[in-house]
Parts: structure tokens; C-alpha cells; sequence
């Protein structure tokens, strides 16, 4: 930060952009933000992206995730959630259909033709993904999903 400016009787500061003055981020840097918990909808699909003659390619998984709409007509909203490297890698050997999952991420539109007609999607890129559910065959869980914690009662003397 640089010492003050007068201008026209108030004083403004020099700063770099998308600083405040005590130096901390902008909210308006990281507007494009989303946070879901949901369900997959489908299996995770992780690719190879880039050129082979390239030294290391970049993997990417997609799922799509459905979103309880918590309303009393109930239903849920489905969104494509993509995953890039060693995230899209834990994701698909961790990650099945049903799983329970957490997504911090940015929104991100897409455009193409196929069939001669315009298509539009809109997606999810993850920043993080929180595994919300155990893989199959660990723990023990009730029938809510919920896990068992097997306790012992306290014996007095």
C-alpha cells in the first residue's frame, strides 16, 4: 500500500486491486462461488484430457450431482460437476452412485452445436469435494445411513 492521495478534500488510497486497505481479498474476487451437498446421480467418469505426445495429461471426472430441493413439493435439481487432476482421481476411486458428497466450486457455461441446434450447459468445477459418506465395506451403518458406534455401559462398583 502507498501513503495517501488528497483528492478533492477526501483521501483515497493507491492499492493493489482486489485488496481492502488492511490488505485482505475482495469478496468481489471470488463472487462466482457455489457450495452443494448432494447425492450422485451417476457413477463418476474419469478421462484423459490434452495431447498424448504430451509428457503428463490432465485427468478430469464428471458426475452428476442431485440436490434435494428441500421444499414440500420436493423433488431435486440436478447438476454436472467436473473435477480436475489428483481431485478428479479420488473422486473416481472413491466415489460411486448414492454417495454423499459436498462441493465448493465456481460455475462455469459452456455452448456447443450438436444436431445442427445450439446447446447450452451450465456446470459446477470443483475446487474441493468433501467425501460426506464412507466407501463400501468400511464402518458399520443403520438403516438411516447413519453411523454405529458401539459403546460399552458404565459399570459402577
Amino acid at each position: 500500500m502507498t501513503a495517501p492521495e488528497s483528492s478533492y478534500g477526501f483521501v483515497s488510497f493507491r492499492m493493489k486491486p482486489g485488496l481492502f486497505r488492511d490488505g485482505s481479498r475482495s469478496t468481489f474476487e471470488s463472487m462466482n462461488s457455489v457450495q452443494l451437498i448432494g447425492n450422485l446421480a451417476t457413477d463418476v467418469e474419469l478421462r484423459d484430457v490434452g495431447q498424448k505426445e504430451e509428457a503428463e495429461q490432465k485427468k478430469v471426472a464428471s458426475f452428476l450431482l442431485a440436490i434435494d430441493r428441500g421444499s414440500r413439493d420436493g423433488g431435486a435439481d440436478f447438476v454436472w460437476i467436473t473435477a480436475w487432476d489428483r481431485q478428479a482421481e479420488l473422486c473416481a476411486q472413491y466415489l460411486g452412485k448414492g454417495g454423499r458428497v459436498a462441493v465448493v466450486g465456481r460455475l462455469k457455461s459452456r455452448t456447443w452445436e450438436q444436431d445442427g441446434r445450439r446447446r447450452d450447459a451450465v456446470e459446477v468445477v470443483a475446487r474441493r469435494v468433501e467425501f460426506l459418506t464412507r466407501p463400501a465395506g468400511e464402518g458399520t451403518q443403520d438403516e438411516s445411513g447413519g453411523e454405529v458406534i458401539p459403546f460399552e455401559t458404565a459399570t459402577t462398583a
